[in-house]
């Protein structure tokens, strides 16, 4: 064998195209974090006396959101990068995938943001 392929080229090192697979991994992975942490800073905190503390999205929702994050730009590139050949494509392809991730996310989960009714203002 003469080490040869005989399909498309891309212009791309596979070490290149290794370390933009982990950019965009560490990239949606961060980005998932900081959307999640803004979101479930009240279910960690509690509200008053913390007596709404629920520390499941540390270590149920956490874990899953961040590896949501990670694999689905980089499963969004790794597609488009064997489909179209086109680097740029493939992130562009990438950023959209983590994009419309992150809006599903913050449309489908939301968890509790405020005491329950029973609390109000104050007396």
């Amino acid at each position: 064998m003469s080490g040869k392929s005989t399909g498309r080229t891309t212009g791309i090192t596979p070490e290149t195209r290794g370390a933009t697979g982990c950019l965009l991994a560490a990239l949606g992975a961060t980005t998932a974090l900081v959307v999640w942490a803004s979101r479930a800073a009240f279910s960690i905190d509690g509200g008053f006396e913390g007596h709404a503390r629920d520390l499941s999205v540390l270590f149920v929702d956490l874990p899953l959101i961040v590896l949501g994050g990670a694999l689905v730009p980089l499963f969004a590139w790794a597609l488009t990068t064997r489909w179209v050949h086109r680097p740029w494509a493939a992130v562009l392809s990438a950023v959209a995938a983590l994009t419309l991730g992150i809006w599903g996310l913050t449309e489908w989960w939301t968890p509790p943001q405020h005491p329950d009714p029973g609390y109000g203002p104050g007396i």
